[in-house]
């Protein structure tokens, strides 16, 4: 099949890789010349475990094209991806500028009947207003041009996307026609051999498929991180609760891990977007806000631990802290929203030095906060700990879970650990002599 993707972020360049992978013959189209011609080469401008391997073998092998003239790659294709960005507006409302310049494009350039596929994640009634400017535009130009609009959000996780691409647990497709059902199910036809995982719905279904899902999921952070707070002013273990929760089929553990809030593109975007959504419709989503509330207040409990072990110290001013984690999880570059950069600000601007280390998202991190006075970002994990005052881990990357705890303690000024991901055992940091504060457990003092 020909398929167009407009956009090769995270979303699009995850798609049209495995999409290539499966003998599609695809063109990716993006504005900017760099990206292209970065992709062209066979590297990849994001982070994402497998995906690199794959944009390289499929552009050598002729079935992933690159380009920045949306005209040419629909001139090659029936269906065409939308999968720019969508961020989130001041007000906490999607900004659908881009999904609507692409839109305007399309009915701009296209000269044969498509099928236009919303796959980045949009408010409710997206595509019915996608519908709407390639319509006026065909019109602009005097053109009766056949073409559908439909909706097919995305479910991947950062860190594991072509994981997930590769194996859905489902596909949603969003359309009231039978032919475009037919077209996108034979299009992803080859990622659910085992089983059918194809779930057609209306359009304005399957848009607030993907919002409720993702608030789901964010509300079972939140949940967690709340019952976290309250096992600790009660002297109850959070561990112990989660297992004792999540062992009832009804909730299971997915997701019910506490710590230092939800981050990344998806999450903090689209809880804001849908209590926007509700607003609009003069619904107030009090659940949904409480969520987005709790998450806020998360991303700054573990600063609020360091600043309340200093103060009797004099407080953090002067104080050195080594960071371990800046992305926003493991197994991606991604710091948007993330809990690193909310502690980072706020224990900075009270004063204390910072020396943090992440194993692939320094560079990133080094644009988006180089310039915080007394933060220092560092490429040696170790490296970071020597003179400091306390070490806190913020991310839970799998070099971190089991390091060695005998050059931790040698290399700080005191043995002292804050974990943002309860990733140790209090036990096991009391017999190595740590004082040792976590999330929703007793500290090891």
């Amino acid at each position: 099949m020909n398929v167009c993707i407009v956009g090769t972020g995270y979303v699009g360049l995850v798609s049209a890789a495995c999409f290539a992978e499966m003998g599609n013959n695809i063109h990716c189209v993006d504005v900017n010349p760099k990206v292209v011609e970065t992709l062209e080469s066979g590297r990849v401008h994001i982070f994402e475990p497998g995906l690199e391997d794959l944009v390289k073998r499929n552009t050598a092998q002729g079935r992933l094209h690159f380009t920045t003239d949306l005209g040419e790659g629909l001139e090659q294709s029936e269906v065409v991806f939308i999968t720019v960005g969508t961020p989130c507006g001041a007000d906490g409302s999607c900004d659908l500028r881009y999904v609507d310049a692409v839109a305007r494009e399309i009915g701009q350039k296209m000269t044969s009947p498509k099928i236009v596929v919303d796959k980045s994640t949009v408010p409710v009634g997206t595509a019915d207003r996608v519908r709407s400017i390639i319509a006026e535009e065909l019109d602009k130009r005097g053109e009766s041009i056949a073409f559908d609009v439909v909706s097919n959000p995305e479910f991947l996780k950062e860190g594991d996307a072509v994981n997930d691409f590769m194996k859905p647990d489902r596909v949603i497709v969003g359309t009231g026609d039978e032919r475009s059902a037919k077209v996108i199910g034979a299009l992803y036809a080859p990622f659910a051999r085992s089983r059918d995982k194809l779930i057609v719905m209306g359009v304005r279904s399957a848009e607030m498929t993907k919002y409720a899902a993702n608030c789901m999921l964010a509300t079972k952070i939140s949940f967690i991180n709340e019952i976290a707070n309250i096992c600790e002013r009660v002297g109850a273990d959070v561990a112990e609760v989660r297992t004792g929760i999540g062992s009832d089929s009804r909730i299971g553990y997915s997701f019910i891990y506490p710590g230092v809030g939800y981050g990344g593109s998806c999450f903090p975007k689209d809880v804001k977007a849908l209590i926007g959504t509700a607003a609009e419709h003069g619904y107030d989503a009090r659940l949904i806000r409480s969520v987005d509330e709790v998450n806020n207040v998360q991303k700054l409990v573990l600063a609020e631990k360091i600043k309340a072990y200093f103060e009797p110290q004099g407080g953090v001013a002067g104080k050195t802290l080594a960071l371990w984690g800046i992305a926003f999880k493991a197994n991606t570059d991604d710091i948007r929203e993330a809990s690193s950069i909310e502690v980072i600000r706020e224990l900075a601007a009270q004063g204390m030095r910072i020396n943090a280390f992440d194993p692939v998202a320094n560079a990133r991190a080094r644009a988006e906060v180089g310039d915080v006075e007394g933060l220092d970002i560092s490429d040696d994990q170790y490296g970071v700990l020597d003179g400091a005052d306390a070490l806190a881990v913020v991310t839970d990357w799998n070099q971190f879970r089991n390091p060695d705890f005998d050059r931790i303690k040698d290399a700080l000024a005191a043995p002292l650990v804050f974990d943002g991901r309860n990733l140790y055992q209090p036990r096991r940091m009391a017999r190595a002599g740590f004082a040792y504060f976590s999330i929703g457990r007793e500290p090891v003092l």
